[in-house]
């Protein structure tokens, strides 16, 4: 899996830009929570790239950028939780899951 860092406020501008282009996924990831990290685990061994082949992948250290992941949530009109995983089409997001919700697929089902 070959995530891209979010790690710019100004990047949520071209994940929304992109967003018309091809479905992009923000992944907001607390790197000192154990369901955070179990549910990162999963989500890398469940993936595959040819079901997920149009889906661009963002991963955010939300410890290190909250400020970042509360523009998420207020960009994307999400409650912040974590760990999250949205998708974003055309500019908004049009699923989000955290915790064990968070799971390859029903990310791809929303594709």
């Amino acid at each position: 899996m070959n995530w891209n860092k979010l790690t710019e406020e100004n990047q949520l501008e071209e994940i929304k830009q992109e967003s018309y282009n091809q479905p992009v996924m923000i992944l907001k990831h607390s790197t000192t929570c154990s369901i955070s990290a179990t549910a990162l685990a999963r989500l890398e061994r469940a993936w595959k790239d040819e079901e997920a082949k149009d889906l661009k992948p963002y991963y955010l250290d939300l410890l290190k950028l909250r400020p970042i992941s509360n523009k998420i949530a207020q960009e994307f009109d999400v409650e912040h939780e974590s760990p999250q995983v949205l998708i974003i089409k055309n500019g908004k997001s049009v699923y989000d899951a955290s915790h064990f919700d968070i799971r390859f697929d029903e990310i791809v089902s929303q594709l």
